[in-house]
C-alpha cells in the first residue's frame, strides 16, 4: 500500500502538469482549481501515507525506548511532552495555510495563467507545505514527533476550513477574481458557472482528503478515553509503537 500511494502521488503530480489537463487548466478555472487541489491536497496526502519514515525510525530504537517515547508523545494530561507536538502542528498548519492562500490570490493565479513556467514553483511550494502537514497528520507506526489524535483532528479540520473559505470567497463573488481566464458571452462555461465549479472542486477534494482524518482521530480519541475510564487501557502493539507494552506501565517507568 505504501508503494501504491507513492506511485499514485507521482502519477497524479505528472498527470496534472502535462497535456491535456495542463492545456485545459489554462482555459477553464475549474480545471485549474483541480490542478491546484492535486498539488495542495491529493499529492501530499498520498505522500504522507506512502513515505516509510516511521519504519526506518523503528529500526533505530529498542522496544522499551519506543514504548516510553510513545507514552510521552501521546499523553493528554498536560505533561511537557505534549507542548512540542502543539508547536509542530501549529507550524505545519501555518505553512500550509500560507502557501494555500498565497497561491489562490488573483495575482498568483493570473500570473500562472499568463506564464505557465511558474507552475513548477507552485507545485513545489504546495507539495512541500502539504507534505509537512501530512507528516503530522498520519498516525505513526513507530514513535516520532507526531501529533496526538485530538490535535491531529483539529489540525486537519482547520486546514480543510481554510480551503473551504478560500473557495467560498471565489465561488460566491459577483465579479471575476481571476481575469486571465477567457469567458465569452453565450459560451459554456460562463463566468459564474466557472467560478462555482471551481468552488465545488476545492470543497469536494478538501472534504475527501481531510474529513476522514478528522473522523478517524476523533473516534480513536473517544475510544481511548472510554477505555481509560473503564480501566482497560489498550496495549501499545507492535504495529504502531513496537512491542506490546501497556501505556500505563510505560508511564510508570517514566
Amino acid at each position: 500500500m505504501r508503494r501504491l500511494c507513492l506511485g499514485a502521488a507521482v502519477f497524479l503530480a505528472v498527470a496534472v502538469a502535462v497535456p491535456p489537463l495542463s492545456v485545459l487548466a489554462r482555459r477553464y478555472e475549474f480545471v485549474e482549481a483541480f490542478q491546484f487541489a492535486a498539488y495542495a491536497m491529493a499529492v501530499p496526502a498520498l505522500f504522507g501515507l506512502g513515505v516509510p519514515r516511521a519504519r526506518l525510525g523503528s529500526l533505530r530504537l529498542p522496544g522499551e525506548v519506543r514504548a516510553r517515547e510513545a507514552a510521552r508523545t501521546y499523553r493528554s494530561d498536560g505533561s511537557p511532552g505534549r507542548r512540542p507536538a502543539i508547536g509542530r502542528s501549529a507550524l505545519s498548519l501555518g505553512l500550509f495555510m500560507g502557501a494555500v492562500v498565497a497561491w489562490r490570490t488573483p495575482l498568483a493565479v493570473d500570473a500562472i495563467e499568463r506564464h505557465p513556467w511558474l507552475l513548477p514553483a507552485e507545485a513545489v511550494t504546495l507539495v512541500l507545505a502539504g507534505g509537512v502537514l501530512w507528516l503530522e497528520l498520519v498516525p505513526p507506526r513507530a514513535p516520532g514527533p507526531l501529533s496526538p489524535r485530538p490535535l491531529s483532528a483539529a489540525t486537519a479540520a482547520l486546514a480543510m476550513w481554510t480551503l473551504w473559505a478560500v473557495a467560498y470567497l471565489v465561488g460566491f463573488s459577483s465579479s471575476s477574481w481571476y481575469t486571465a481566464f477567457p469567458h465569452v458571452a453565450g459560451r459554456w462555461p460562463s463566468l459564474a458557472a466557472d467560478q462555482q465549479f471551481s468552488t465545488a472542486v476545492l470543497w469536494l477534494v478538501a472534504t475527501v482528503t481531510f474529513m476522514p482524518v478528522v473522523f478517524w482521530d476523533v473516534a480513536a480519541w473517544l475510544r481511548s478515553d472510554e477505555q481509560q475510564g473503564t480501566g482497560t487501557d489498550p496495549p501499545v502493539t507492535g504495529s504502531e509503537h513496537g512491542p506490546a507494552v501497556s501505556s500505563r506501565s510505560a508511564g510508570l517507568d517514566l
